[in-house]
């Protein structure tokens, strides 16, 4: 698989200018998601300045898509680690391309389902509803997996098994996502982006 990108500024800062320049790391079809299915540079910026709260800090993108959160993440953040799930491989391909471009060494996507991975190998968390495609009537990325309300709560509940586990202290950053579905023990801490950005800490 091959990949021509088209010429931007050289200077790392412009691609982190607007979402426009960020977006020409892809090709048109990944574009043409943006709006609906990857994260802002705003967005981005206030829920990764929030995760990466100390030193060293390794923050996981739950369902990380072309890799657009981490690679900002990391961009604003360099002292801390972004990692990316994502069961696409054609996405983590992007991501993975990206990421050499920007020529970032603190971001590091894996090609896998949540459900294989153990959330104690990091400390925060970011979630933009990836699970949401799995419901009927909702824009999907692609035909190329199964969809299904079985699987958006299979999904849920493993997310929500997994970060009740997680000791006090852990950050989860949420977008587009409902205060119900917060997992038990975590509080609001704040909100921003007219309250659809949410900040949790578990106690």
């Amino acid at each position: 698989m091959s990949i021509t990108i088209p010429s931007l500024p050289g200077h790392l800062d412009k691609w982190f200018a607007s979402d426009f320049n960020f977006h020409h790391l892809y090709p048109l079809y990944i574009r043409e998601l943006a709006q609906k299915h990857w994260t802002p540079l705003k967005v981005a910026r206030k829920a990764a300045e929030f995760l990466a709260a100390q030193p060293g800090a390794k923050i996981l993108d739950i369902g990380s898509g072309p890799g657009k959160f981490c690679l900002s993440g990391a961009y604003y953040n360099p002292a801390a680690n972004f990692y990316g799930i994502e069961q696409r491989n054609d996405l983590v391909f992007y991501a993975t391309t990206a990421k050499e471009i920007l020529g970032l060494s603190n971001v590091t996507f894996i090609h896998s389902n949540l459900v294989k991975l153990d959330f104690r190998e990091y400390d925060h968390f970011y979630f933009f509803n990836s699970f949401y495609e799995n419901l009927p009537g909702t824009c999907k990325i692609d035909n190329k997996l199964t969809y299904s309300r079985y699987l958006y709560n299979s999904y849920n509940r493993y997310l929500y098994d997994q970060l009740e586990k997680m000791p006090a202290g852990t950050r989860l950053a949420t977008y587009h996502c409902s205060e119900e579905e917060a997992p038990n023990g975590y509080h609001l801490a704040g909100t921003a982006i007219d309250h659809l950005l949410s900040f949790w800490v578990k106690g």
